[in-house]
């Protein structure tokens, strides 16, 4: 698989650990005591819902259980899980109800 030796890969696995800790000891740490500014608070309560799309729409478009063919059950589920959220308001009710979609259409599919 690969031509790394188990000291190498420990060492990547402490680099990217310590890398980790420092990208978020630089915000929460240096700067979490202080007060933010209203604009920069504002943005930040964007973030879930930029970063969330991002992670699910390949998923849902390309995936890898169907070897990147786009699969009805997985739109429609999608679909439902906006549909769902947008009207609640809630994340929890909408991936409860695109979960309970998908499994539903898989059984039909």
């Amino acid at each position: 698989m690969t031509d790394y030796t188990d000291a190498q890969i420990w060492l990547i696995i402490a680099v990217m650990g310590v890398a980790t800790f420092l990208i978020r000891f630089s915000f929460l740490g240096l700067i979490g005591d202080r007060k933010m500014p209203d604009w920069v608070l504002r943005h930040l309560r964007y973030t879930p819902v930029a970063v969330l799309p991002g992670l699910v729409a390949p998923l849902v478009i390309w995936p890898d259980a169907t070897g990147g063919a786009t699969d009805p059950a997985r739109l429609l589920a999608a679909l439902m899980t906006l549909v769902v959220g947008w009207r609640t308001k809630s994340l929890l009710w909408g991936a409860a109800a695109g979960g309970l979609t998908f499994v539903a259409l898989e059984q039909l599919f």
